[in-house]
């Protein structure tokens, strides 16, 4: 993806000594975000994209946790979609976030050149942990 509404930051480089300009996290029950999704089945496609929306219930409660935690992290400005952070991996299987629209606008306003990312669930919850770096 390319355009001036796109961030995509990849962990394969070096670290580089940014300064932290936020951190988020959130925490899902992953039965809870099940049972909304069967009660309002459209609520998918507006909180996940078509690649993440194919993930098991798990998997989907950490991404949710995800963008949670990037809201939180950008300072939760009006305006963010939940589409607008995607966690995809790397080659190695590693998650990175892909920031698109309103949100990747707010990151380079405040300097965001890198995104760290931390996803786990177990025992019926979900958490993600994520550190906007610029």
């Amino acid at each position: 993806m390319t355009g001036k509404n796109v961030c995509f930051m990849s962990l394969v480089a070096p670290y580089a000594g940014g300064v932290i300009v936020g951190i988020g996290v959130d925490v899902v029950e992953v039965a809870r975000l099940g049972a909304a999704l069967e009660r309002t089945p459209a609520l998918r496609r507006r909180l996940f994209t078509d690649a993440e929306g194919a993930l098991p219930l798990e998997s989907l409660a950490a991404r949710f946790a995800a963008k949670e935690a990037v809201a939180k992290a950008l300072g939760a400005p009006p305006g963010l979609r939940h589409l607008d952070a995607e966690v995809v991996r790397d080659g190695r299987g590693r998650p990175e976030l892909r920031i698109t629209g309103r949100a990747a606008e707010v990151a380079r306003d405040l300097g965001v050149r890198r995104w760290h990312v931390s996803l786990s669930h177990d025992g019926g919850m979900a958490v993600a942990y994520v550190v906007a770096e610029s």
